[in-house]
């Protein structure tokens, strides 16, 4: 007489030879016609479905290779610390909107519009103070525009040295903010005003020299476009979709937790934070120029 054990086995080797020639996987669930159906069925339906949606694969790899770029790619380390980049824009133009008056330090669209405003009379807003925006955040491009012009070729370099210029500037208003009274001085605030529109020119500067596609780190129109007319509904392949999304949730996250912690926290603290993650941006970007790359890809 056989045992249990030795029942249960010649039981599943008949019915892997009444259905002979079936998958490992069916012989698994166990060998029956109908369950080998309605196992391949489901099997072929997640198939089918996956093939359908072919940009949601691409969308993945494009959140992958923003977020965390392999060693070889062809922007390196540069995607995920522009993304960083972006987020410094959103905290600086909050502090600077709701700080310093009715102007923005990196936003130069909204400086112009802001401009015609106070040209026209409308309350609140400083011609002065957008002119010296828009010609501070000129300057800082300017200068950084030859930087980039003496480190062609070296990417990484030319991030970590602006970024390390930047944290330098952003230190100083750091010091600036935290040690003035409420309200801001004018003298003060026109001296605010002119060191984070010169940080940020460098930023946008140095970001144009790198051209990493759709991460400008301070404009998002054509980004937000991007986003819209390259879509599968508008007969596009929804290329770097992911990226665009990536790059304006950083903005909204820079501009939110900024907003947030001058109203109910504290002035200084989003440039606080600014500051650290340029310095963090500045030491990582410095570390990957120094290492050798292999990547096929030459520097645009």
């Amino acid at each position: 007489m056989s045992s249990p054990a030795e029942a249960g086995r010649n039981k599943r080797d008949l019915n892997a030879a009444q259905s002979p020639g079936l998958p490992q996987s069916d012989h698994r669930i166990g060998g029956h016609p109908r369950a080998v159906r309605a196992f391949r069925a489901v099997r072929g339906a997640l198939s089918d479905s996956v093939g359908s949606y072919p940009w949601a694969s691409a969308f993945l790899t494009d959140v992958r290779q923003t977020v965390a770029p392999s060693r070889g790619a062809k922007d390196g380390l540069l995607p995920p610390l522009l993304v960083a980049l972006t987020v410094v824009t959103g905290l600086v133009d909050a502090f600077s909107y709701l700080v310093l008056g009715h102007v923005f330090v990196a936003n130069m669209t909204g400086n112009v519009v802001f401009f015609a405003f106070a040209l026209a009379g409308v309350g609140g807003f400083s011609a002065t103070a957008s002119v010296v925006a828009i010609g501070c955040f000129a300057v800082g491009a300017l200068v950084t525009g030859r930087l980039g012009r003496s480190l062609a070729g070296r990417r990484e370099l030319l991030l970590g040295v602006t970024a390390g210029i930047e944290a330098v500037i952003l230190a100083e208003t750091v010091t600036m903010a935290a040690l003035t009274s409420r309200p801001i001085p004018t003298g003060l605030r026109y001296a605010l005003i002119v060191a984070l529109s010169l940080a940020t020119g460098a930023q946008n500067a140095t970001a144009r020299k790198l051209a990493v596609p759709d991460l400008t780190t301070t404009v998002l129109t054509l980004t937000i476009t991007g986003i819209a007319a390259d879509t599968p509904i508008a007969g596009a392949t929804g290329a770097h979709a992911a990226r665009r999304l990536i790059s304006v949730a950083a903005m909204f996250g820079g501009a939110l937790a900024g907003a947030l912690l001058v109203l109910r926290v504290n002035i200084v603290y989003p440039l606080v934070i600014a500051l650290i993650i340029l310095a963090a941006v500045a030491v990582f970007a410095v570390t990957w120029a120094r290492k050798p790359r292999t990547s096929p890809y030459p520097a645009p």
